[in-house]
């Protein structure tokens, strides 16, 4: 018997609204100029930079294209020089294999084999610069993370997810796939298969081991709709193990979501409470 998999409703022209406005109320409250993107060529990094450029106007909206020379496909940087021309945004194509190869050297406890820490370090690269870039021109630091990757922990802590604002952050993954359809991106665009680029042929849905359709079809079910695993499998199919592996996982990775724990010992808690600065007429 197969699986029974379901993409979550969502009411795709209110998204781009909420999104389009969210954007526009984030860079003005922070009293920014803009936002600066990391452009990949992949599916998450173009829906949010059409939405953003809807959302503020292309002048301030701009593309940071960062590949790594044995990790980045040539077609996923053609892919993001062709959306930015198609937008008009201003970009800029930073090849940071040097950096990469320096970092590497300069570590005396680096370890070739361990890909998932080396690709943790091109992310961190990338985060680097794209706070430089956005402090030395007034930009919010705008993150592409869906809602799949942000609840499967599928970001690197302090790399891509180092961001003040994440657009797509509520959306699942197969969900901005249709967005990016209604939205007028390309086939080559919409039906790329999702990589983090960690090593050559890195495919996220090989290394999670399953598709996002059966992902999103579990965190819908598990976290939204609140059923337990056993209503979960009984809906689905979907073996028990894979349910687990996909809720054990969310859990797991609930650190990265959070902000660094702080014991408390003083008063007053900077995890719980807003600061309010002194005001010495008071």
């Amino acid at each position: 018997m197969g699986y029974t998999l379901s993409i979550p409703d969502l009411d795709y022209n209110y998204a781009v609204r909420r999104i389009k406005t969210f954007i526009k109320d984030k860079v003005e409250e922070a009293g920014m100029k803009g936002v600066v993107i990391g452009l990949s060529g992949g599916l998450d990094s173009s829906v949010t930079a059409v939405l953003a450029v809807r959302a503020l106007g292309k002048e301030r909206v701009f593309g940071l294209l960062m590949p790594e020379e044995s990790t980045t496909p040539l077609q996923d940087i053609e892919d993001a020089l062709e959306l930015c021309g198609k937008l008009g945004i201003k970009h800029q194509t930073v090849n940071i294999t040097r950096i990469y190869k320096e970092i590497k050297k300069s570590i005396p406890f680096y370890m070739e084999k361990d890909r998932v820490a080396s690709g943790n370090i091109l992310a961190r690269i990338r985060m680097m610069i794209w706070y430089y870039h956005a402090n030395i021109n007034r930009l919010l630091v705008c993150g592409t993370s869906d809602r799949s990757e942000l609840l499967l922990g599928y970001f690197t802590k302090y790399g891509d997810g180092g961001v003040d604002i994440l657009p797509l952050g509520d959306i699942y993954k197969t969900q901005v796939r249709i967005l990016a359809k209604k939205i007028g991106l390309p086939e080559n665009i919409y039906l790329k298969p999702s990589s983090p680029r960690f090593w050559p042929g890195h495919l996220a849905e090989q290394e999670l081991g399953m598709s996002y359709e059966i992902v999103d079809t579990i965190l819908h079910l598990y976290f939204d709709l609140r059923m337990d695993i056993e209503r979960v499998i009984k809906k689905t199919n979907i073996e028990r193990e894979t349910v687990s592996k996909v809720i054990n996982r969310v859990l797991r990775n609930e650190h990265k979501r959070m902000m660094p724990p702080i014991p408390k010992i003083q008063g007053f808690s900077l995890q719980t409470e807003w600061w309010m600065p002194w005001n010495p007429s008071a």
